[in-house]
């Protein structure tokens, strides 16, 4: 894209020469050096100074049409659209038959301020010129083609209140920022920055503070080197980092994915995650999964469908990686895909690329994963989409904000960090957490427990995390629905318990410390999820996935003998509330007899309401006396 701009402002230069030779005697000697001053300031990189220059110029012959075709070259060079099409208006009212030649450039300016209709009229009026070259003709299709594309895909989301917000100085510096990300609290910001005049790249960090965003600085530990380290991604629970990074000592060729763990208040030595990832080509742009289980990233390596490809890899049970697979022909083009992100709902995948239809060169699009894969990317409109290159899009788990880098008027130099409100339309699944530690109940000691989070009405997994060696874990939510969320590991009791996400608890996250109980003789476990109403002894479809972990207990420990002991809270009479729990008991051992359970191994007792471990007198405390209650009699 820059380089066509250049190839215009080229050509826009040689036309200028040429008028400039047919009035001469017109236009006062001190103007035209000015405007030769001017074009030489352009060909140094001058930019600022040759818009003096210009203005200079115009100030002496306000009809200096050369000048006022410069300057809106030099505007639109600079992404200053609307400033661009003013200058194209002004000289199109001042001379409109030289001047048709500058229709392209013109409309490009219109689209650029999101003025598709107006940009499809004016690549309309120079399609119609007789002199224009093949490659002109070819260049304004492109574009007429693209500004259709953004009228018919940008209605719904135009409408939208937009507020582009930038990071401001504590993050945003001379230098170029990009490739926001952050912890699914938004607590804190991770960005690569050039440094070194440009010629290297350092991760930064910054943490929110009741005043905003503190002041960036970079990562402790030896995560940056003098090597180019860069597209980086933290984790939802700050624990690991993914990028990309060229000439390390473990590369395998041009960049390299690697991985660093945050570890006694630093950042480890880049590790490289091996062959089954990185090839001798371009591998860039990692991002993880929500829980971690899932690497995807970006590669031109030889077999996928275009530039380059997305990829992903999965964690396997030795901490290894799978091959990497291609994510196939409906996200992959002929073009090019990279920066893929998928958020922390774990189903929306969004990436860039320049082979899907879009508004003019890179856009991004989003897709939603289903049970035969990723849907159809969907593009996501005008403005987040521009007639510019977009580079990489970070959602926050509650989808209603985007983060991305961009050169807008008000960046304090080249690229800057800014946020923005999305539309509905366009948001994924809003997302909260789960995160505690997990010990051992005698003991105290960490315990690297699994815990998983099921959809009770779908009874699909929505995710499942290890806790670290500290016994700390993060699990993810969806904002709405009920789930199940249990902890498991060999050789303890596991724990269950239900999330229903609600108009009270659906915006807030939670916290659940658990002490996990040795499996031996005398251990019970406490069935949290198997949740009967009042007054009734019938299981629901969302009590058997607890039950279904006790079968799975009861296999894994074949001469395991258990007790089933179930409670009431005191509504109604003790002689019924005794009959009810010896009913319960015997429902959970039916169902367990149904899937293949000895009936040797399992005896049942009722206790009514004589023992309760909750005040009866809320609903909460009835709720939470109501249970069933397994004690293991042998191993």
């Amino acid at each position: 894209m820059r380089a066509y701009w250049m190839l215009l402002l080229l050509l826009l230069q040689f036309n200028s020469m040429r008028a400039q030779d047919v009035a001469q005697e017109r236009i006062p000697k001190k103007a035209v050096q000015l405007h030769e001053k001017a074009l030489m300031a352009i060909d140094d990189g001058r930019t600022q100074d040759a818009v003096l220059h210009l203005d200079a110029a115009l100030a002496l012959y306000p009809r200096y049409v050369d000048a006022w075709l410069t300057k809106a070259g030099i505007y639109l060079e600079m992404r200053r659209y609307e400033s661009s099409a003013q200058a194209y208006e002004k000289v199109l009212g001042l001379d409109a038959e030289y001047t048709q030649e500058f229709l392209l450039p013109y409309s490009i300016a219109l689209a650029g301020t999101g003025d598709f209709n107006h940009a499809l009229d004016a690549v309309n009026r120079f399609l119609m010129l007789h002199a224009i070259n093949d490659g002109s003709r070819k260049a304004a299709l492109y574009r007429k083609n693209c500004y259709r594309f953004a009228l018919d895909y940008s209605d719904p989301v135009a409408a939208f209140g937009w507020k582009v917000v930038n990071a401001g100085d504590s993050i945003n510096t001379t230098a170029s920022e990009y490739y926001p990300s952050l912890t699914i609290d938004q607590g804190q910001l991770i960005f690569t920055r050039r440094t070194r005049n440009g010629m290297d790249e350092d991760f930064f960090g910054s943490h929110r503070t009741d005043s905003g965003w503190n002041q960036a600085a970079p990562l402790s530990g030896a995560i940056n080197t003098l090597a180019r380290e860069g597209a980086q991604q933290i984790s939802q629970d700050g624990k690991w980092m993914v990028f990309a990074a060229k000439d390390l000592p473990a590369g395998f060729g041009s960049f390299d994915i690697y991985v660093s763990y945050y570890q006694h208040g630093g950042w480890s030595t880049a590790q490289n995650p091996g062959a089954s990832i990185n090839t001798e080509f371009w591998e860039s742009a990692p991002c993880l999964s929500p829980d971690k289980q899932s690497l995807y990233f970006a590669s031109d390596r030889p077999g996928g469908y275009g530039g380059t490809d997305i990829y992903v890899a999965h964690r396997l049970q030795n901490d290894k990686w799978s091959t990497a697979q291609n994510l196939g022909p409906v996200i992959n083009s002929a073009g090019d895909e990279s920066s893929p992100f998928l958020h922390a709902d774990g189903q929306t995948l969004f990436f860039n690329s320049n082979g899907h239809p879009g508004i003019g060169g890179t856009d991004l699009f989003k897709s939603t994963r289903t049970n035969q894969g990723f849907s159809a990317p969907q593009n996501l409109g005008y403005p987040i989409n521009s007639i510019s290159d977009e580079g990489s899009l970070f959602v926050t788990a509650d989808g209603a904000k985007g983060f991305f880098a961009s050169d807008r008027e008000d960046a304090r130099g080249g690229l800057d960090i800014y946020s923005l409100e999305l539309p509905p339309s366009i948001r994924p699944l809003a997302t909260t957490w789960v995160e505690g530690t997990i010990v051992e109940k005698k003991s105290g000691n960490p315990v690297t427990a699994v815990v998983e989070v099921v959809n009770l009405q779908t009874g699909l997994l929505t995710a499942a995390v290890q806790a670290d060696e500290q016994g700390n874990y993060l699990a993810i939510l969806p904002r709405t629905g009920s789930y199940s969320f249990s902890v498991h590991k060999k050789g303890y009791a596991f724990y269950a318990k239900r999330y229903t996400m609600d108009t009270e608890n659906a915006r807030q996250s939670f916290r659940n410390d658990i002490a996990l109980d040795k499996l031996e003789t005398g251990s019970t476990i406490v069935l949290q999820d198997v949740l009967f109403e009042t007054g009734k002894a019938e299981l629901h479809q969302s009590d058997t996935l607890e039950l279904k972990k006790v079968y799975q207990l009861l296999l894994e420990y074949p001469g395991m003998r258990m007790q089933i002991d179930g409670h009431t809270d005191n509504t109604g009479n003790p002689a019924a509330n005794q009959l009810l729990s010896e009913q319960r008991s015997a429902a959970v051992k039916e169902y367990l007899l149904k899937l293949g359970v000895a009936a040797n191994r399992l005896v049942t007792r009722g206790f009514g309401d004589t023992q309760p471990i909750a005040d009866n007198a809320s609903a909460e405390g009835r709720s939470k006396n109501r249970r069933t209650v397994l004690y293991i009699l042998s191993l």
